[in-house]
């Protein structure tokens, strides 16, 4: 069965005509779909880690200790957008766990830093690695231009995210 017997003419306005066009969505209908996305891939991810254990706040701190070296609580505080109590408490559970130990601050006796142990950063390795493997495996089973779009909203998102 033949398809309608289009002219290059008509082609060529439907072409040109944006009401025929996809419209992009609105941004809170985007803002919405994004954060609901993110959440869930970012929860998924989340459970890729070698020690159940270690809870997703004690990870945070590892991950940045492990990309920043030595903090103080109170850096970790700030970095982690969170009040010092919290650290103490974090940080009191890594130190019980070998995973952080406490160092004296070279210049200010009344500071302490905190510091991965060898096992705190093989639980950063180990956790990364398995997160980047599911995600590889998962990003496996895209198309090729799937795989490069998700490459260019990469990019897009971390611009957000230092926004």
């Amino acid at each position: 069965m033949a398809g309608p017997d289009l002219s290059l003419a008509r082609v060529m306005t439907l072409a040109h005509d944006s009401t025929l066009l996809p419209r992009p969505p609105r941004a809170a209908a985007l803002a919405s779909d994004l954060r609901v996305g993110v959440l869930r891939l970012a929860r998924r991810l989340r459970a890729e880690r070698r020690d159940a254990s270690v809870t997703d706040s004690q990870l945070a701190v590892l991950f940045l200790l492990d990309r920043e070296g030595p903090l103080t609580p109170g850096e970790l505080a700030a970095a982690e957008r969170v009040q010092p109590p919290s650290v103490t408490r974090t940080a009191a559970a890594l130190e019980a766990a070998t995973l952080v130990r406490r160092t004296a601050h070279p210049t200010d006796g009344r500071q302490v830093l905190l510091t991965l142990t060898p096992e705190g950063r093989s639980e950063v390795r180990e956790t990364r690695r398995r997160r980047d493997a599911w995600l590889a495996r998962r990003l496996a089973g895209l198309t090729a231009e799937e795989r490069r779009t998700v490459g260019d909203a990469a990019r897009i998102l971390a611009r957000l995210a230092a926004s």
